[in-house]
């Protein structure tokens, strides 16, 4: 090879040196600057929805279609919260508020119990009709909800004859399983190395002891995020709660503001007011279990 060849490719080696860097800065730029887009489109709506809450609906008025809209009405401080207030007072939404949590605690101890032991069974026991188990639980995950929700109800009222004041039983019992809470744990288990168990065998520890004792304190992540999905799963729920309760004292919050906002006379703020009510407990749990969901998806090997 020739001095020309040579310093040809040292002259070129060193352009793509220099440009490299440019071309990744301007790589930055435009990831930040359509980042920064896209987080205002989500975010935009949000901060709409806490600034109507603390406006009248006069005020709400004035400020459409200005900057205004999206900050809060500091000029009447004392009564920003006056929406909040009439929510509480007037419609009882924190009574509502506490059926949901009430609701959303035991639900979510049942679906750990029944299907994190549904998941060890099928991940770590062996037995007749395995295969077919998983195959039943990947062929479920993909059928609708809303096709099982006539059957269902048919099964709660007629076969389990559950009315009146055991009616709370059918908010909990079907809120308590979930095909794919068990698909959930059984990827996580699976992960789990056997020798945990085989130690624990030799220790004298049953299946039952092993389950509660070995896998669950193991499986902290994952536990994590089922009960993140199931609260967010029972927080939400509107439809199932009207076709089964009739008591209103007994609704959900959801159940319940959808009913408010459907009142003569409600105004806007106060509607925004509920939307805000509704937000803060699903933003708090998912902020407070975010690493945790992380690490149970990475650590069972799943992709959303």
């Amino acid at each position: 090879m020739t001095d020309k060849k040579v310093r040809a490719l040292i002259q070129d080696e060193e352009v793509a040196i220099v440009k490299k860097p440019h071309r990744s800065i301007y790589g930055k730029i435009i990831y930040y600057v359509l980042g920064a887009v896209m987080s205002l489109g989500f975010i935009l709506p949000v901060l709409y929805m806490f600034a109507a809450s603390t406006k009248p609906l006069e005020t709400i008025y004035q400020h459409a279609g200005t900057p205004m809209m999206f900050l809060p009405d500091f000029s009447n401080i004392g009564h920003m919260f006056d929406n909040y207030g009439l929510l509480f007072t007037k419609y009882k939404v924190g009574q509502y508020a506490l059926n949901s949590l009430l609701y959303a605690a035991i639900s979510i101890v049942l679906n750990i119990l029944i299907n994190g032991l549904a998941a060890y069974a099928i991940s770590k026991l062996r037995f007749p009709g395995k295969r077919f188990f998983n195959f039943i639980i990947m062929f479920l995950i993909i059928v609708p909800v809303e096709t099982s929700i006539i059957p269902l109800l048919s099964i709660v009222k007629n076969l389990l004859g559950i009315k009146g004041a055991f009616s709370l039983l059918a908010i909990i019992l079907p809120a308590s399983i979930s095909v794919f809470n068990i698909f959930l744990f059984i990827q996580f288990f699976s992960s789990i190395p056997k020798a945990f168990e085989e130690a624990a065998r030799l220790d004298g520890a049953s299946t039952i002891q092993i389950f509660f004792k070995v896998i669950l304190p193991l499986s902290k992540p994952i536990i994590a995020t089922v009960a993140v999905f199931c609260f967010i799963g029972v927080w939400n729920d509107y439809l199932w709660p009207t076709m089964v309760l009739a008591d209103r004292s007994m609704w959900p919050i959801q159940a319940a503001l959808t009913t408010i906002k459907a009142t003569p006379g409600i105004e806007e703020g106060q509607i925004m007011a509920s939307l805000v009510v509704t937000s803060i407990p699903i933003f708090i749990v998912y902020i407070a279990a975010q690493k945790y969901i992380v690490k149970g998806f990475g650590a069972g090997g799943l992709k959303i």
